[in-house]
């Protein structure tokens, strides 16, 4: 008796998205394993100003703070900007790989090819977020050789945190692939996204805001890093967290949402120029 196999399912619109969104991603993490000189590059920044602020100014900084001559008081204040400036200067690295994407013909061969195309995207932001995550644990590693101890976090609390800088990565990135995206070449991308470095510099990750200029005080509370850098201070540290939570959430979901939008629109231009030119 002959047994007659059922055929074979056809694949669905979802099915695809994820397959081809899987085989990108697994292409952008060999791109950055082959090459971590750019990785390596981007996380020296954090690292060293996380060493330079704790073994050169630390002392003085505890100081001018209220916290006397005790660098383990002013590790544990730096430590959360410091995981946030990690990821911004992470995400430098997808703005490059984009901008690379588009100028050097790969995506021109990708229009030859029967792939969602929303994949190409997703690849790159997915794998942006893998290594902001990877780039955070690094940073935190020396952070906590170097003496950062948590003040009796609760589980959930540290839940809590690692969803933060992953939503906060998440944003970012889609930034950054809106800049390659915008850019001629990679060199103008990397300047591009130079923001994402500058503006933690000029939050409260150094030093608190009412410490700052009163002129300046409004430029360093009202953008994006701050609330985000007192909320992660809030769950780890035990400080109040206030009207931050709110703040961050939101700025990190308007940035997601324009991020996305501006890239999608970027690279469907972009997409379909080509192909109109076959």
């Amino acid at each position: 008796m002959s047994t007659q196999l059922a055929p074979a399912r056809p694949a669905t619109g979802l099915s695809l998205a994820v397959r081809d969104s899987t085989t990108m991603l697994r292409r952008n993490l060999l791109h950055a394993r082959r090459y971590p000189s750019m990785t390596l590059n981007l996380l020296l920044t954090p690292v060293m100003l996380l060493l330079l602020f704790v073994y050169i100014f630390g002392d003085t900084m505890s100081a001018g703070m209220g916290g006397g001559a005790d660098r383990s008081a002013y590790v544990a204040y730096l430590v959360p900007g410091l995981l946030l400036m990690t990821i911004g200067s992470t995400t430098i690295g997808s703005a490059v790989s984009v901008a690379t994407d588009m100028t050097e013909g790969i995506i021109a061969r990708f229009r030859t090819m029967a792939i969602h195309r929303g994949s190409v995207l997703i690849g790159h932001v997915v794998g942006s977020v893998l290594q902001c995550v990877m780039s955070v644990i690094l940073v935190g590693a020396v952070a906590v050789a170097i003496g950062f101890r948590s003040a009796d976090a609760t589980a959930l609390e540290w839940l809590a945190a690692f969803g933060l800088l992953v939503l906060v990565a998440t944003a970012l990135t889609w930034i950054a692939v809106g800049m390659g995206l915008s850019s001629p070449n990679a060199e103008a991308a990397s300047n591009s996204a130079m923001p994402l470095i500058f503006l933690p510099l000029i939050s409260s990750a150094f030093v608190p805001v009412d410490a700052m200029p009163g002129w300046f005080q409004p430029i360093a509370e009202y953008q994006p890093f701050t609330p985000a850098i007192e909320t992660l201070r809030g769950l780890l540290l035990g400080t109040e967290i206030g009207h931050n939570g709110w703040l961050a959430v939101t700025w990190s979901l308007a940035l997601a949402a324009l991020g996305y939008f501006w890239s999608k629109s970027l690279f469907d231009k972009g997409f379909d120029k080509g192909a109109n030119r076959r």
